[in-house]
């Protein structure tokens, strides 16, 4: 299959004012030297952080010819960007020769920063963010001469930097908010081909869309729901007296078998490759689960992200220090499906190197 490209002219009003929620659609690249002006190499970037997205981010943009400047702040971010070869400044000192800052910190604290730091960004440059969150929700208003983009890798940094390395890349979400005097959409496009989605799919969008469905899909089903129904699952076995090594095996454990028959081959491929009784009983589950309740619950989450109530709950927790966050974690970490996660585990240690 040949690489994807933008298939459309990133209109600079696309996302202004009230973001259109969905885009054009992508297409097969035409020739090879259409993505030609998006050659990384020289590229002044400026990645701001050196989490889970800065490192992946920094590492493929710098082999890919870019000139790649670390900011963070002492810490083990810092110390792993040095293990990587970089040579981490301050935040200040990353910015000023950029013409791309890349803002590959939490979203919760893009605000503050950017108030410190706006004033060391050079006149034209572009700022990039990975998530659209703190522009779609105006915790930060960049200055008119800047452009503000977006570049949203559909996967996390390992796997970012992992499709990278073996010639590959996954796709991504791209947008353009605000192109003031940069040159925005040419840092789109050298951006996303520096890390490797270019490859892939570079996917028009806009920072409302991103932020929302992004927001939607890790609640409804990939980090919320799907918790959520493990938990459920498991605890009916538990009351039911099955033991918890059991009950995890079979809630959880077991789970990624069919969850990479999904990623590569999609739905139907999956229910070809699991026995009659499976499928059968699959669609049995499917129908009782599947409710008006559900999709009531489904709806909720979204109008919740949509209006804004989610983005606000989350600051106002992050402002006074995450009080509410800290005890979930606490009461999750304290579940006994963590001790029969322990115990199963421990019977297959080369899990650890599959990660």
């Amino acid at each position: 299959m040949p690489p994807y490209v933008v298939s459309v002219h990133l209109d600079p009003n696309l996302n202004c004012g009230e973001e259109a929620r969905s885009a054009s659609s992508i297409r097969p690249m035409p020739t090879p030297s259409s993505s030609s002006d998006a050659d990384p190499t020289g590229f002044r970037v400026a990645v701001l952080g050196y989490g889970n997205q800065g490192r992946a981010h920094a590492l493929n943009l710098r082999d890919a010819g870019a000139s790649v400047t670390v900011g963070a702040r002492s810490g083990p971010g810092a110390r792993l960007a040095e293990s990587d070869g970089f040579l981490p400044v301050s935040f200040d000192a990353a910015v000023a020769t950029a013409e791309l800052v890349v803002m590959a910190l939490p979203d919760e604290v893009h605000g503050p920063i950017w108030s410190e730091l706006e004033a060391h960004v050079p006149h034209g440059c572009s700022v990039g963010f990975i998530h659209g969150f703190s522009i779609h929700h105006q915790r930060l208003k960049p200055r008119a001469d800047l452009g503000v983009i977006l570049v949203a890798p559909k996967g996390p940094g390992p796997t970012l930097r992992g499709r990278f390395v073996k010639g590959q890349g996954i796709p991504a979400l791209v947008g353009v908010h605000q192109v003031g005097e940069a040159d925005a959409e040419l840092h789109v496009r050298r951006w996303g081909a520096g890390i490797g989605c270019a490859r892939a799919a570079l996917i028009p969008s806009s920072f409302a869309e991103e932020c929302e469905t992004d927001l939607f899909g890790e609640q409804a089903i990939l980090c919320g729901g799907i918790l959520a129904l493990m938990r459920a699952s498991f605890e009916t076995l538990h009351d039911a007296g099955y033991s918890d090594e059991v009950a995890y095996i079979e809630c959880i454990h077991e789970l990624k078998q069919v969850v990479d028959l999904l990623y590569a081959q999609g739905p139907s491929a999956m229910h070809q490759a699991i026995s009659n009784t499976a499928e059968f009983g699959a669609f049995v589950a499917a129908e009782r689960l599947d409710s008006q309740e559900l999709r009531g619950q489904l709806q909720s989450l979204l109008r919740d992200i949509q209006s804004g109530a989610f983005a606000q709950r989350f600051a106002e927790d992050a402002e006074a220090g995450h009080p509410w966050f800290n005890a979930k974690r606490s009461a999750h970490d304290a579940h006994a499906i963590e001790s029969a996660s322990a115990k199963v585990r421990e019977t297959m240690p080369w899990l650890e190197n599959d990660a």
